[in-house]
């Protein structure tokens, strides 16, 4: 049994790692209110782009439509896109998204695909090698900085450049969609072919018809890879608002199971003292007695 000394020095242990989650905690939830508010922020855009594609590609015959918007007719070759963070402390939040990347990967290699992956994190990167790491291609780190057009556009030009040289045939993102503090749901992304929603214009009311000045093939070659960049910084904006609500929840967690810990140590150790005391009360007063 541990003596006085040794559960004193354990309490203080404990004590020392509250304090550290605490303040943890208190960072994470700074941080999360800014990046909650630039995820807010990025949705509309990211959603309004998709909008006017589906506008566009309305207007765009089969054939004469871009490559990224008609794909190349065939879909054996894929690549996974999984986006984490860099760092961890954060409850379940990587390991929902690396969990939902594995059914992916796996259903697609049993329907015989061609899967390669990139990641973007590294808790993504280093879960993911062990079992992957043939199929790699490419792994990008966030920095201290976080999300940002500069960071993302090498990696959608990249994805971009092997697309066009016939590497893939369709391109696809998970990450995880920030709902609310306590919910952040991994999602699956198609970003390539771009896909489109069900499109109805209305002259009274409803989505409008529009005339496009230059044509619809025009602006789609411009705007499609644009949307490659611009849905990639949105996932990971929301990425980092899921990240911060994870890691204050889960911090929040240790703190009270730090103190719980805390007052079940303090009643063992007063137990143990008592004890002792009342053993020398007992040896002092047999030793009176015998005298």
């Amino acid at each position: 049994m541990a003596t006085v000394k040794e559960m004193r020095t354990r309490i203080g242990s404990v004590k020392s790692t509250q304090k550290i989650t605490k303040a943890l905690q208190m960072v994470a939830a700074a941080k999360l209110r800014r990046a909650q508010s630039a995820a807010d922020a990025a949705r509309p855009y990211a959603q309004q782009m998709t909008a006017i594609i589906s506008n566009l590609a309305a207007g765009v015959a089969g054939r004469d439509a871009p490559l990224l918007l008609k794909g190349t007719g065939s879909d054996q070759r894929h690549l996974v896109i999984v986006a984490t963070s860099d760092r961890g402390l954060a409850g379940a939040f990587n390991g929902s998204i690396v969990r939902a990347a594995r059914l992916k990967i796996q259903s697609l290699i049993e329907s015989g695909k061609d899967v390669k992956i990139l990641t973007i994190g590294r808790k993504g990167r280093d879960q993911l090698r062990r079992q992957y790491g043939s199929r790699f291609i490419e792994s990008y780190e966030l920095g201290l900085k976080g999300p940002s057009l500069g960071l993302v556009k090498p990696m959608a030009q990249q994805v971009l450049d092997l697309y066009s040289v016939g590497e893939f045939d369709v391109v696809s993102l998970i990450y995880s969609c920030f709902k609310s503090v306590v919910t952040q749901t991994p999602t699956v992304k198609q970003l390539i072919p771009a896909q489109v929603e069900d499109f109805v214009g209305s002259s009274e009311g409803g989505t409008a018809l529009y005339d496009y000045e230059p044509d619809e093939d025009a602006i789609l070659e411009a705007l499609l890879p644009q949307n490659v960049s611009v849905q990639i910084l949105s996932a990971l904006l929301e990425n980092q608002a899921g990240f911060f609500a994870s890691q204050m929840a889960a911090m929040d967690n240790a703190t009270r199971n730090a103190g719980d810990m805390i007052k079940v140590l303090t009643i063992q150790m007063n137990r143990t003292r008592q004890a002792k005391i009342t053993t020398e009360l007992i040896e002092i007063i047999a030793g009176a007695a015998a005298v």
